[in-house]
């Protein structure tokens, strides 16, 4: 007996633009985006930028910049793109110069001086700012491609979840709001040899 659909097509009526999120399939093994969800910052014909929302690290900010103020912000892993480089989305807008508006209150990168101002004044705080390592990047087409083979669904979450220190579970809370298939997504193992 056929089905009406294949369940392991990521059906996403939502087009790939800055501000969505790309949540990976249940499948995909890459040691950055298994289970992962990835704000894009950017989507042009040149390519695509993007953060991992949900694969924070157990250091700080200060640990991984030098002459950083004390600050009690976490640091997640960004993607596989220029590890040694940090990388930065906010909610203060333009009181940070030169950053990029990606939805809503969320702005990617700016002066990082700015930023180092605003944490000694005590004009910032953690739940204002979020820092990755490296970052992930697309080629032109390269996420067209990608998506064409179900590798990921493009959706929208709540601003405010973006902002919120995520774990890995994040992504199965998230494929469990967005409807029966993807509840069962949520539920496949992650090695599938262990069921």
């Amino acid at each position: 007996m056929d089905l009406d659909y294949n369940f392991f097509d990521a059906e996403s009526h939502v087009k790939p633009q800055k501000g969505k999120v790309l949540i990976s399939e249940p499948f995909l093994q890459d040691n950055y985006f298994k289970r992962s969800i990835v704000l894009l910052t950017e989507h042009t014909e040149e390519g695509s930028i993007g953060f991992v929302l949900n694969k924070p690290v157990n250091i700080k900010v200060t640990e991984v910049i030098k002459d950083f103020p004390e600050f009690e912000a976490t640091v997640s892993l960004g993607g596989p793109v220029n590890t040694n480089t940090i990388h930065y989305i906010h909610t203060l807008g333009d009181i940070i110069p030169e950053s990029i508006h990606v939805h809503g209150n969320v702005f990617w990168g700016g002066d990082f001086e700015a930023v180092k101002r605003l944490i000694k004044s005590g004009n910032l705080s953690a739940e204002q700012i979020r820092f990755f390592l490296g970052y992930s990047g697309w080629s032109s087409h390269q996420l067209e491609d990608e998506l064409e083979e179900n590798a990921w669904v493009v959706t929208e979450i709540n601003l405010d979840n973006i902002m919120s220190p995520m774990n890995k579970n994040f992504w199965k809370k998230t494929l469990q709001k967005m409807g029966k298939k993807y509840e069962l997504w949520s539920q496949f193992p992650e090695n599938p040899q262990m069921n």
